[in-house]
Formats: structure tokens, sequence, C-alpha cells
């Protein structure tokens, strides 16, 4: 199997394991080292225990049914390194029944260590406009 088709492999598995709210499951697919520039709560995460807790804080925030689908995925890849990016359509069903997603922007990089790829840094955004500082989830693509 090659680079391309390990990493697209292991997107699916991540998309997967955050629908089905299994942190343990999402937190395997992460180096020890992660450092991820989420959109929700802080700057930036360093490690898995930090990114833990934020994972494990984001899937209470929704106790229904998730949205995380995945479109436009491009991965570009060497034998130890990979980055890819997509748009995600991400969001959830809060405690009153409501549906909430918004349109992200995501860029992740992978390294291999011993056959194994994981995840080394994560980087989530949405656009925002300069003038109001408004975030624009209406955007679509």
């Amino acid at each position: 199997m090659n680079a391309q088709t390990q990493i697209r492999s292991l997107i699916d598995t991540y998309r997967q394991a955050v629908m089905a709210k299994d942190v343990e499951k999402v937190m395997a697919l992460y180096a020890d080292d992660i450092v991820s520039f989420d959109a929700v709560k802080a700057l930036q995460f360093k490690g898995k225990e930090a990114y833990r807790a934020h994972w494990q804080e984001c899937m209470e925030m929704c106790p229904g049914p998730h949205i995380f689908e995945f479109h436009e995925v491009d991965i570009v890849s060497s034998q130890e390194i990979a980055f890819a990016h997509w748009l995600a359509h991400c969001g959830g069903t809060n405690e009153k029944g409501e549906t909430q997603a918004c349109w992200m922007r995501v860029t992740a990089c992978y390294r291999q260590e011993a056959g194994l790829w994981q995840i080394v840094h994560e980087h989530w955004s949405a656009p925002f406009d300069m003038t109001s500082g408004a975030t624009l989830f209406n955007l679509e693509p």
C-alpha cells in the first residue's frame, strides 16, 4: 500500500472515530508530540494529554449525532512525511436537539515512524471578516 493510500485510510479512520465519539480511537492516531491549532477555545494544544482533554470536551458539547464530512481531500506524500488539506462540514446536535454545523478548513501533517503513520500537526480554521471581526460560519464551498 502506498503512502497516499495509507494516509487516505488514516483520514477515514479519523472521521469514523469522531463520528462514533471514540476519543481513544481518535487519540491513537496522534503522535505524542502533536501540536494542534484547533479552531475552538485555545491558540494551540501541545501534546496528547492537552488535546485529549479538548476532544473529550468537544464530544460532550454535542450529545447527539455528529456531522463530520470531508470534501476536496488532497494529499501530498513522501516516504516519511505527508500533508493533506480538505474542507470539513462539521458540527453536531446539541442537548436541545438543534443541529449546529459549519464549514471549516483543515490542514494536517503526518509522519511515519516504524511503519506507522501518525498525525503530528493539525490546523482547523474558519475565515473571518477583517472589518467586523465576525467569523464567517455561513460560507459554503
